[in-house]
């Protein structure tokens, strides 16, 4: 069965890119349904191309992607499913885009820097979808470059309850790896039973990308288990450094937590290698054997996901799914 029915007349289909089949079918198996079957392939020159194998007349199409590297292959192909399934009828159409692509660039830093977030939402409209459904944004204002609804998923429940089950909340100091991220340092706090915050500062030079350094660390660390969260590590580098700061300033353990593993080499290896007591993250991309170590834990996003689709489909409310805070 490759579509969900709702009260006799609404048809919900999921369709799924190449870039991470493993999720998508994690996130049909909760829904109880089966992927739609997608005919896509590249051409020898690298144009890809995409085709429904069942009719998508009518239906409330659900289009699944993630973007790991090559990001913009993985992209060109949602966007070409979107297309082809916009041109083949489909009632309303919602991408599904755990890890946003281009979600770091959602600003100008420097004068004649391009906005490549907005971009991307532009794209996704022009190409024919009708709403987004991302978990944890790089920053909340992306979800103002879409015209229409954007369903902004978090992941911080599920990382944090599986942080509650690994050291006593009592001893807990949350992290943020900079100022910018404190607001969601507060939100962890809160859901580790009101743990103390502290942060790293840290500078960065704009025209160096990937690269950052981790200074100080303000905030009560001594002797304490600190969980150093963020929405993303890419290539390690901050947050690995990070960690010999909060071991420095006398902390007992390090926990890191984060959405989005991007690991981008040598994140693996910087990581095994931080000092961390473990390395908490989703499986919002893929993860190949390659880029696993002892130390790394990671959890499933699919049924947040599936939760969230069904929400919509059903017109009920995606911001219950986080006790009213998304």
């Amino acid at each position: 069965m490759t579509e969900i029915t709702a009260h006799g007349e609404k048809k919900l289909v999921l369709a799924a890119g190449r870039a991470h089949p493993e999720l998508a079918r994690e996130i049909a198996k909760e829904l109880g349904t089966e992927l739609l079957p997608v005919d896509a392939y590249d051409f020898a020159n690298g144009e890809i191309y995409v085709r429904a194998g069942e009719s998508v007349r009518g239906t409330d199409a659900f289009v699944i992607q993630a973007h790991p590297a090559p990001l913009n292959n993985w992209l060109m192909e949602q966007l070409i499913m979107i297309d082809s399934l916009k041109r083949a009828s489909a009632k309303r159409i919602t991408v599904v885009s755990p890890f946003y692509p281009y979600s770091r660039q959602d600003k100008k830093g420097r004068g004649r820097e391009p906005i490549s977030a907005r971009l991307v939402a532009d794209m996704y409209k022009t190409a024919g979808a009708d709403r987004i459904m991302s978990v944890d944004l790089h920053t909340s204002q992306i979800q103002g470059f879409f015209d229409g609804p954007v369903d902004h998923l978090m992941a911080i429940p599920l990382l944090a309850d599986y942080i509650r089950t690994r050291v006593s909340a009592d001893n807990i100091t949350v992290v943020s790896p900079d100022t910018g991220r404190v607001r969601v340092a507060e939100q962890w706090a809160e859901r580790l039973g009101g743990a103390p915050l502290a942060f790293v500062h840290k500078s960065r030079d704009l025209t160096v990308p990937n690269q950052a350094v981790s200074k100080t660390v303000v905030g009560q660390i001594e002797g304490r288990t600190c969980v150093l969260i963020d929405d993303m590590i890419d290539t390690g580098g901050t947050i690995s450094g990070a960690v010999q700061v909060l071991k420095n300033a006398g902390a007992k353990d390090v926990i890191i937590a984060a959405t989005h593993a991007v690991f981008s080499d040598p994140a693996a290896r910087r990581l095994s290698e931080s000092g961390a007591r473990e390395v908490v993250v989703t499986n919002t991309l893929p993860i190949t054997a390659d880029k696993r170590f002892p130390e790394l834990t990671v959890l499933s996003i699919a049924p947040l996901i599936a939760r969230a689709i069904r929400e919509v489909f059903d017109d009920g409310s995606v911001t219950s799914l986080f006790d009213g805070n998304a």
